[in-house]
């Protein structure tokens, strides 16, 4: 028997006793499964096992850090840089609204290094809806560097930043249910962001993971979980918050008209495929949609421009929010990603 096998079988033991892995245990674990040395069973086994007990900050916290050293590094000045990742799994199919509100963030002259994927829990994730508006997302790190210095936005595709979770992808589509795994893509930015808006599919885990997002060094962050059920904030109810700041996490409801917002339908935000997607962003950046799609962005961009620290309160980010689509500085700001993006990735 492996010392690898061993670990794994000592881990999974703790874990089915109703005991924690400390941060440690949780490294060596995700290390064995990132290495390629953990079987399909023992991935699956452990994670079926964690979500059955409910992770702990801890566990979270040591998976995330053996999945940051493993990825491709985009290295660029980490202060005041922000991401948008959250974790899909909503099950509510709505169009891609941390994506639109990362473009108007950086045209508020925030930094951005937005980290996302292909589709989990819509019809479209960040990188197809990014794809269909006409954005190269293969940039490589060097390029995604070059990029985000340029305009002060850039894509980084998962897939191509975080290629050891291969061993994982198996395991964790033949068990078909949320696990730590659906956690780790928005705790594990390659360009090591310090202020994130982080959307969450549990709303009882939102104060968990603030509390992960603190030990791995972020400054700024607000997990969001809606009582509706999405992973943003929603026009439709209150939303639950777990805002970082200063070291400390403090959890609170918000509602829409606290931000200046109408209360609108959930079924209002709903989208389609990435063309369907692309379409109802290029609706809102110009100036054509004033509804919900606008209102939504409105909220979740505004959180943006607030915690990466160009405005002092939510309400005030989403007045700048609505002026950069106003000004038409949004649109400015995709169509500068989409020729960047074209741009570096023909240079060397």
């Amino acid at each position: 028997m492996t010392i690898e096998t061993m670990t794994m079988q000592r881990a999974l033991a703790t874990i089915i006793s109703g005991q924690d892995l400390t941060r440690g245990e949780a490294r060596d674990v995700m290390e064995i499964i990132m290495s390629g040395e953990a079987t399909g069973a023992q991935i699956g086994a452990v994670a079926t096992a964690l979500r059955m007990k409910g992770e702990t900050k801890d566990e979270i916290t040591g998976f995330a850090e053996t999945m940051r050293a493993h990825s491709a590094h985009v290295h660029t000045e980490q202060q005041g840089l922000l991401d948008t990742c959250g974790t899909g799994g909503s099950g509510i199919h709505k169009f891609n609204i941390s994506t639109a509100s990362s473009m108007i963030a950086a045209a508020a002259g925030v930094r951005v290094a937005k980290h996302g994927n292909r589709a989990m829990s819509g019809k479209a994730g960040s990188a197809d809806v990014l794809e269909a508006l006409g954005v190269n997302i293969s940039l490589t790190a060097d390029q995604a560097a070059r990029c985000l210095e340029s305009i002060g936005i850039c894509f980084m595709f998962a897939q191509l930043y975080h290629p050891s979770l291969k061993h994982a992808a198996g395991p964790r589509r033949e068990l078909g249910v949320r696990t730590i795994f659906n956690m780790l893509g928005p705790l594990t930015n390659p360009a090591g962001a310090d202020r994130q808006l982080l959307g969450l599919y549990d709303r009882s885990r939102t104060e968990v993971v603030a509390q992960v997002l603190s030990d791995l060094g972020l400054k700024r962050a607000m997990v969001v979980s809606s009582h509706d059920g999405l992973d943003e904030i929603s026009i439709s109810a209150p939303t639950q918050i777990s805002e970082l700041r200063d070291g400390v996490v403090r959890t609170f409801d918000i509602a829409p008209d606290e931000l200046g917002l109408a209360v609108r339908p959930i079924d209002e935000v709903t989208g389609g495929d990435a063309a369907v997607n692309a379409s109802i962003i290029h609706g809102i950046f110009a100036g054509n949609e004033r509804g919900a799609y606008r209102d939504i962005v409105l909220a979740n961009a505004g959180a943006c421009i607030y915690v990466g620290g160009a405005a002092e309160s939510l309400r005030d980010g989403v007045e700048l929010a609505a002026s950069m689509i106003d000004s038409g500085k949004a649109a400015a700001k995709l169509q500068q990603l989409i020729a960047t993006t074209g741009e570096v990735a023909h240079v060397s």
